[in-house]
């Protein structure tokens, strides 16, 4: 390359220097190695390119020089030592100035006044920085001092250097403390304090360079943030982004397609006799659940494969089946029949464990407390009860708590309960602080949704919407979804994909709608079914797997966009394998 035979030292030299420099930033040897990232003997060399302003680039908004300085600075961090050093040579644009160079090797070899009076020389105009920077070099200089049992030096220090800087009261009471109780520092045993100090030089580096400007010393792995911070964008601007497998190269800008998107009927299940009005994958994704008009609720199991095989058939409601709750292990299910009970059945067996009444009451709806040892029911009366597995009655809270079409959550840590309590009104029941706040719409609540991390609620509208409300601190709306047609049923909607970032719902013209759940956009409409999708449900051990349920008495495996037989010597169990287009 270009200008190494003019330096005064052969370019074997120099390579040499910058790796044992590198080394001993990075691994806490010796700290009277050489600083990281170029020789002091390159930094009087002319630049020929003079000022920062000459930019490279078709958008003319990056700027040469410190292009080429974050280059040589991942050169380095990667071990190309010789490539980062030719790469300042050639290019004329030295990682660090010379007085950078001096101060930083005046750190690793402990020479802490030196190196206070070179920090003045770097040029830093705010003296708040200065004063900072400073503390840090004459702390490490205290400590050392007290390591090396030099308690006098080490007062003299305090008293002198570090005190008269007048910040940081509170840390020069605790370095004071060190002086009467030097245990209470934590300091290192004598044995280990040549190579404790090593490491701590190399930490007190990197705390100085977080501290100073990036003008003057360039952060580490400042390019690999750049380029994680540009895919990052990238993969969020992607509407259809839901594989955490999906490569992204740096070779092309990232882009996904509708291929990621479950659009295409993978199976039907058929062994409801009725509608089927609700669909709930289990926590783990190993198994979905149904409730139907015919009384009945059936366990469904997913193999490794994503086929899915009826388990169990439960029978025992006197009335139509409206809702079910996975137990948060996935080892017991709640079903609730409409204005009647709730069964707690036992999914590896499929037997009854208990029938949950209320006397002179229906239940309405159900839910798991987060820790599996409370369950908490809606009632016909508009309260919502809180009991152990046994039945026993823990906590009711009376009033206007709940309606019949009422859909019942409980967060991830058990302290809200929410339901519909009014036509137009939610209800976020605070039950330790007793508190309650009100999600109010304009039009009537069908049904509602609570995202994994307890952030999000999907609110279903009588007219044609559903809205998504923030409910972490101050309730806000923060997207509406539109398209789906709805006048007389209670419609499901949920989230799912890669964290959740979609949203699909049911709807009255028997297809399946899915949205970008960020920028709202439509993605695209699901046709198959030949009666209205009451609810939909997104398996969220697998993204690229979705149910919906039917008035046409079926229930939809939707999958990818590609070829998917029936595994050979598979069992019917109500359950049709589909080659096509969408259809059985």
């Amino acid at each position: 390359m270009g200008g190494v035979e003019d330096e005064s030292e052969p370019a074997s030299k120099r390579m040499k220097l910058s790796s044992r420099v590198l080394r001993g930033l990075v691994n806490g040897s010796s700290r009277s190695e050489p600083v990281a990232g170029s020789s002091i003997d390159l930094m009087a060399r002319p630049l020929p390119i003079e000022g920062d302003k000459e930019v490279i680039g078709s958008k003319g908004v990056i700027k040469r020089v410190e292009f080429v300085r974050i280059i040589a600075k991942a050169l380095y961090s990667l071990g190309y030592e010789r490539s980062g050093s030719l790469l300042e040579v050639e290019s004329g644009i030295p990682l660090h100035s010379s007085v950078v160079n001096m101060f930083m090797q005046q750190i690793l070899d402990g020479l802490w006044d030196e190196s206070v009076v070179m920090l003045h020389k770097i040029g830093l105009s705010d003296e708040n920085l200065v004063k900072s920077a400073s503390f840090l070099i004459l702390e490490q200089k205290f400590l050392e001092l007290l390591e090396q049992e030099k308690v006098m030096d080490a007062l003299k220090t305090l008293r002198k250097e570090i005190t008269p800087l007048c910040i940081k009261n509170s840390r020069v009471r605790e370095l004071s403390s060190c002086i009467v109780s030097p245990s209470s520092c934590g300091l290192l045993n004598q044995n280990k304090v040549n190579s404790a100090r090593a490491r701590s030089r190399s930490e007190l580096l990197e705390e100085l360079q977080k501290l100073l400007p990036p003008t003057v010393m360039i952060p580490e792995r400042r390019l690999e943030h750049l380029v994680e911070q540009a895919l990052v964008l990238q993969r969020d601007a992607c509407v259809f982004h839901n594989s955490i497998d999906k490569e992204m190269s740096l070779y092309t800008d990232h882009q996904c397609g509708k291929d990621q998107i479950p659009c295409r009927t993978l199976q039907v299940l058929q062994s409801h006799n009725d509608e089927v009005w609700l669909v709930q994958f289990s926590h783990n994704g190993k198994y979905l659940a149904s409730a139907s008009n015919d009384r009945s609720a059936i366990i469904w199991e997913v193999d490794e494969n994503g086929s899915v095989s009826l388990k169990h058939k439960l029978s025992g409601h006197q009335k139509p089946v409206s809702s079910v709750c996975w137990s948060p292990d996935d080892r017991q299910l709640l079903t609730c029949g409409v204005g009647e009970t709730v069964r707690r059945w036992d999914v590896s067996s499929g037997e009854c464990l208990h029938v949950y009444e209320k006397a002179g009451h229906g239940i309405i709806s159900c839910a798991w407390f987060p820790d599996g040892k409370w369950i908490c029911y809606g009632v016909s009366d508009r309260s919502i009860c809180m009991c152990d597995l046994e039945g026993k009655e823990i906590e009711c809270w009376k009033g206007q708590r709940t309606l019949s079409i009422s859909d019942l959550e409980i967060t991830s840590n058990g302290k809200q309960i929410i339901s519909i309590c009014r036509e137009t009104a939610i209800l976020l029941l605070d039950r330790e602080a007793k508190f309650e706040r009100l999600i109010e719409e304009p039009q009537t609540i069908t049904s509602f949704s609570l995202s994994k991390d307890n952030r999000y609620l999907l609110v279903n509208l009588l007219n044609q919407e559903i809205h998504l409300w923030d409910i972490q601190e101050d309730l806000k709306l923060v997207a509406k979804y539109k398209g789906l047609k709805r006048s007389r049923f209670v419609i499901r909607s949920c989230f799912g994909g890669l964290n959740q970032a979609f949203v699909a719902s049911g709807s009255e013209d028997s297809q399946v709608y899915i949205w970008q759940k960020g920028s709202g956009e439509l993605i695209e409409p699901l046709p198959g079914h030949s009666g209205a999708v009451n609810c939909v449900s997104w398996n969220p051990a697998n993204h690229h797997m979705l149910a919906s349920a039917s008035d046409d008495r079926t229930i939809r495996i939707w999958g990818l966009n590609e070829l998917n037989t029936r595994p050979k010597g598979g069992r019917s169990n109500g359950v049709h394998y589909c080659n096509g287009n969408g259809t059985s």
